[in-house]
C-alpha cells in the first residue's frame, strides 16, 4: 500500500495528505505521548495493558484523555482495517495541541489525535538462531524514562551508537547500573534466574515487562526485579532484549565480551516459545 490511509483529528486520509500545523507543540516542543501496539492476524495483541500505558503517559504530562477507551479501540480498528497485513505495527499519537509557542501549558486547547499502522517487521530467523551482538554505553537520558514521551532525542542517539557500531541495540547503565536499551527493556539470567531492572523511572516499563512476569509465573522460571550491575551483566549467562517488534531476543555478545556460551540459552528458548503460544491465545 504505497499511500495508506490513517486517522488524523477525527478524519481518515492518505498518509500523504495528513498535515499538522507547525505550531503543534509536538513538533515545536515533543509534548505528546505515543504507544505502539503489535497486532497479529488482525487482533490486537495485549491492547488492554497499551491503552493502560497511554493513559498512565497522558495523565502524567497533563493531556486530557480525548477518548474512552472503547473510542480508541474503534479508531484502532478502523485504521487496521484499512490495510491489507494481518500483522501490524499500530502507531498512536496525541500532543497537547495547537497553541502559540510558549513553553507552559496553553489553556482551552484540543489534542491532535493520530493513528497508523504498517506491517509489523520480526527479528530475521538467523538472529532468532544465532542471537545478536550489542553495544553499551551511559544512559545519558532525562529522569523520567516511565513516561512514553515522543521526545525521544535521547533514545535516537543511543539507536545511532549501535547503527554506527554495526549492532541491534545500545545496552544503557546509569550510574553503573542497568537501565533499559534504547527501544528494549534488558534482561540478564544468572544460574538460572531471570532478573531486570526494577520498574522505576529510570526505565520504560514495557508491555512485554508485564507479560515476562506472566510468562515466568507460567513456566516455573524464577524473576527478581532488582538493580543489576554492570559487571553482573557482562559475567551473565545470557542476556536478553524485550519489545513490541523484538518479542524476546538473545544478545549473545556485548562490546567484545561474549554472554554465556555465545549462543541462546535455555531460559530465552523457554521465553520465546511461551511468548509465540501467547500470541495465538
Amino acid at each position: 500500500m504505497n499511500d495508506p490511509l490513517v486517522y488524523l483529528n477525527g478524519e481518515m486520509t492518505p498518509l500523504s495528505a495528513a498535515k499538522i500545523p507547525v505550531l503543534d507543540r509536538g513538533f515545536i516542543f515533543g509534548d505528546g505521548i505515543y504507544e505502539v501496539i503489535p497486532v497479529y492476524q488482525r487482533k490486537m495483541f495485549r491492547a488492554d495493558q497499551h491503552l493502560a500505558r497511554l493513559f498512565r503517559s497522558l495523565t502524567s504530562i497533563g493531556i486530557t484523555n480525548p477518548h474512552s477507551k472503547d473510542e480508541w479501540l474503534a479508531l484502532i480498528a478502523k485504521v487496521m482495517d484499512a490495510h491489507e497485513a494481518d500483522d501490524q505495527m499500530v502507531y498512536l499519537q496525541v500532543t497537547r495541541g495547537v497553541a502559540k509557542r510558549a513553553h507552559a501549558f496553553p489553556k482551552d486547547v484540543t489534542p491532535t489525535v493520530f493513528i497508523m499502522t504498517n506491517p509489523i517487521v520480526l527479528p530475521s530467523a538467523t538472529a532468532r538462531e544465532n542471537g545478536v551482538a550489542c553495544v553499551s554505553m551511559e544512559d545519558k537520558r532525562w529522569l523520567r524514562c516511565e513516561i512514553k514521551s515522543i521526545s525521544l532525542l535521547g533514545n535516537v542517539l543511543a539507536a545511532q551508537n549501535a547503527a554506527e557500531e554495526g549492532a541491534a541495540e545500545s545496552i544503557q547503565f546509569r550510574d553503573g547500573f542497568l537501565t533499559e536499551a534504547s527501544a528494549s527493556n534488558v534482561w540478564i539470567v544468572k544460574d538460572g534466574v531471570l532478573m531486570g531492572p526494577p520498574k522505576d523511572n529510570l526505565i520504560l516499563e514495557g508491555i512485554r515487562y508485564g507479560l515476562i512476569e506472566e510468562l515466568c509465573a507460567d513456566n516455573q522460571i524464577k524473576l527478581l526485579a532488582r538493580r543489576i550491575t554492570r559487571e553482573e551483566v557482562f559475567a551473565a549467562d545470557e542476556v536478553m532484549l524485550s519489545s513490541a517488534t523484538k518479542e524476546v531476543l538473545a544478545v549473545v555478545k556485548l562490546d567484545d565480551v561474549t554472554i554465556g556460551n555465545g549462543k541462546p540459552g535455555a531460559v530465552y528458548h523457554q521465553l520465546y516459545a511461551a511468548y509465540q503460544k501467547a500470541k495465538q491465545a
